[in-house]
């Protein structure tokens, strides 16, 4: 796929939520952090719903179903249908649908979640490899998955059945810190096997065409908090994203991002979609945004002026990201973020 490197935040004259028909949402770290709403995201999600955006819960979790979901968000405040929950699980049971016959049994790793999407694509979930599976999907089982589960996998994948995983997130973030995602469960199977799965969720392309086919979005705009899920997912699928700064990325992680981790637009939360962006001018040896102008030197970026704090790190990326071109931005932006206090 060939495209344009971006190498600024593009400027918005409208709200986001009147330049786009519908938010693709990430959940943990956008809308939601350990269970409880993040500032600001209730509030900003009920005024883009009632001036006519529609909001899609996006979500590589395919542990839990879209009810429960659903459940959850109505219970923070975030009225929300089953239908407005997109799982990777709901991909991976798309994929698996197309390449196998109707009706065929699923040996499923993981969790409820994937055998209601199976069911869904008119599929027979099973638990054993002796079950004479037509293909082996593994996804998220919670932290009580038995390590006989992988097994099983391995001994369907080495009699030559096909491999699906709802996605390869190597880590997920718990009440008590970091912990194994499917992506480490995944690299088990991997290592016992040689085998290679087929993966349907973000950031490839089976999950924004899930996405959009549940939705029908014609304008969306993907909203996230990772570089490497969210904002790769929408590069993926040639359309706008919005990355916010309430979950996993930071400043600087967001001045190296290579070109297909570079977001359309860059705000603090989620009142971001209820306002237009600031845009970024190039000037004489820089990049300008508001009150401030920063340019790429030898060694390091550098800024100038005052103002809003988002406007600096917009003209930071761009000067980072121009600098950097079709690569990652190897110069120390470090002082330059410690004076917007990001």
């Amino acid at each position: 796929m060939s495209q344009t490197v971006r190498t600024r935040p593009e400027g918005s004259a409208q709200a986001l939520s009147e330049a786009y028909d519908t938010a693709l949402l990430d959940l943990d770290g956008v809308v939601y952090a350990g269970g409880n709403a993040i500032a600001y995201a209730v509030e900003s999600l009920g005024t883009a719903r009632s001036g006519g955006m529609r909001l899609a819960y996006v979500t590589n979790n395919a542990l839990r179903t879209p009810d429960v979901v659903a459940g959850h968000l109505t219970e923070l405040g975030i009225p929300t249908e089953e239908s407005d929950v997109i799982t990777s699980a709901q991909a991976a049971a798309r994929l698996i649908s197309e390449q196998v016959p109707a009706g065929a049994r699923v040996l499923v790793i993981g969790g409820e979640g994937l055998r209601v999407a199976l069911r869904e694509r008119g599929l027979e979930p099973v638990e054993s490899a002796d079950d004479d599976p037509a293909a082996v999907v593994q996804g998220f089982g919670g932290p009580d998955l038995p390590w006989g589960r992988f097994a099983e996998a391995c001994y369907a994948i080495a009699r030559g059945v096909p491999w699906f995983a709802s996605n390869t997130d190597l880590t997920i973030p718990s009440a008590r810190g970091i912990a194994p995602g499917n992506g480490a469960a995944v690299e088990v199977v991997r290592i016992a096997t040689g085998a290679e799965p087929q993966v349907a969720g973000k950031p490839l392309p089976p999950m924004h065409r899930e996405t959009i086919l549940r939705t029908g979005a014609e304008r969306p705009l993907v909203v996230g908090d990772r570089l490497d899920t969210d904002i790769e997912g929408a590069f993926n699928g040639e359309v706008d994203s919005l990355l916010v700064l309430t979950g996993v990325t930071d400043g600087a992680q967001l001045l190296a991002a290579p070109p297909q981790h570079r977001p359309t637009y860059v705000d603090a939360d989620l009142r971001g979609l209820l306002t237009g962006q600031q845009e970024v001018v190039e000037v004489t040896g820089g990049f300008r945004c508001g009150g401030w102008t920063a340019t790429a030197g030898s060694e390091r970026l550098d800024l100038e002026g005052d103002g809003e704090a988002l406007d600096g790190l917009r003209a930071l990326c761009a000067a980072a990201w121009s600098a950097a071109g079709d690569g990652t931005c190897e110069l120390d932006g470090g002082k330059a973020l410690a004076r917007l206090g990001l």
